[in-house]
């Protein structure tokens, strides 16, 4: 845990642990500083105004990157050991469906990450982006401005590939278009050679990848190499500045992006954002793309829910359905049911940043 600045908050008091749960190793591990500093940032942030509830805010770090069995087991010990009061955190899909039986109801729990949607189980509430609000609208418009109609999808072999896989075959076909071939690999692949020629033998003209982390960049260089980034572009719903940094230059020609937030945002909260994160942690500070600037996002929810609610209690939380907003460097948000609604937009890789093309 990262020691925090004095605040405002004097004399003694009970302070408010909230687990951060966030990948500190495997394929995902290249964002993990990020959301780890992004949280950071707002914990120090709330301290200095009062914290919550007039509680001081701490951080328990937990490596998300874990198994999932594992990463349930260590936060279900902390929150029976009343360790805890609270679990955000960017994760996989499989860690959140390994947690959500152990901790539901039991503390709230903000789950940051872009994800395949549908989760409804009270006490869980969820910043990330949807695919019905992001995938659909990134694939018209890129079937719209680009042509791009044979569509293959390259993914990790867990739940949120597999479920974003299929509701992408209806996607493309509301577009004009077709899946054409599915290719999944395990997480921490390095061999992409048998998937590049699946791509080439579908005839596909765009891939809609759904790999993680560094096998996202890992696939980016092969794609490259091959040479099939002349002629087929790369749609991806889990790319952040980090990945384009692992990538490199040479490798991003093509390759497009749809989230809620990019460091290149020029909103007056973005913009405001980068400089306080600049301002605390230097410029040589990981680049806080929308992976990690989604901890950020989900520490500020945590926060908004437990004022709003005047209480910890999740029962209280769920109760507030529609009545809590709050403005962060995605602008201004509001909960609806148990997800945040934001602004979405995509975006093109220009080297190691992106150019955003349109809001969606």
């Amino acid at each position: 845990m990262h020691p925090l600045p004095p605040g405002r908050i004097s004399g003694p008091v009970k302070t408010l642990v909230v687990a951060l749960v966030v990948p500190l190793r495997g394929p995902a591990g290249v964002f993990g500083p990020s959301c780890e500093l992004a949280a950071q940032l707002a914990v120090e942030e709330l301290n200095a105004v009062g914290g919550v509830l007039g509680r001081e805010v701490r951080l328990i770090v937990v490596d998300g990157g874990a198994s999932a069995e594992q990463v349930a087991a260590e936060v279900e010990v902390l929150v029976s050991m009343r360790a805890v009061d609270a679990v955000v955190g960017w994760h996989t899909s499989a860690v959140r469906k390994a947690l959500v039986p152990r901790i539901a109801g039991r503390v709230p729990y903000i789950y940051t990450a872009q994800y395949e949607g549908g989760e409804r189980t009270p006490g869980v509430f969820l910043t990330g982006e949807t695919d019905a609000a992001q995938l659909l609208p990134a694939m018209r418009l890129l079937a719209e401005e680009t042509g791009v109609r044979r569509w293959c999808t390259v993914g990790n072999d867990y739940v949120w590939p597999r479920v974003t896989a299929r509701a992408a075959r209806r996607y493309a076909r509301e577009c004009g278009g077709r899946v054409q071939g599915e290719a999944f690999v395990p997480l921490g692949t390095y061999e992409f050679g048998p998937v590049l020629r699946r791509v080439e033998r579908c005839e596909a003209d765009a891939v809609l990848m759904l790999l993680v982390g560094d096998d996202a960049a890992r696939f980016n260089r092969a794609f490259a190499a091959h040479g099939l980034h002349q002629r087929c572009l790369r749609l991806s719903t889990h790319m952040d500045e980090n990945i384009l940094l692992a990538t490199g230059a040479e490798a991003t020609e093509g390759l497009w992006a749809a989230a809620g937030y990019f460091e290149t945002l020029a909103t007056a909260e973005s913009l405001d954002f980068s400089g306080r994160y600049a301002a605390r942690f230097g410029v040589e500070a990981p680049v806080v793309g929308s992976l990690g600037e989604s901890c950020f996002e989900g520490v500020r929810l945590l926060a908004a829910l437990a004022e709003r609610a005047r209480s910890l209690d999740v029962g209280a939380m769920c109760a507030m359905d529609g009545t809590v907003s709050y403005e962060g460097p995605r602008g201004v948000l509001r909960l609806h049911g148990n997800h945040l609604r934001q602004r979405l937009y995509l975006a093109r890789a220009d080297a190691f940043d992106f150019d955003i093309v349109a809001q969606l």
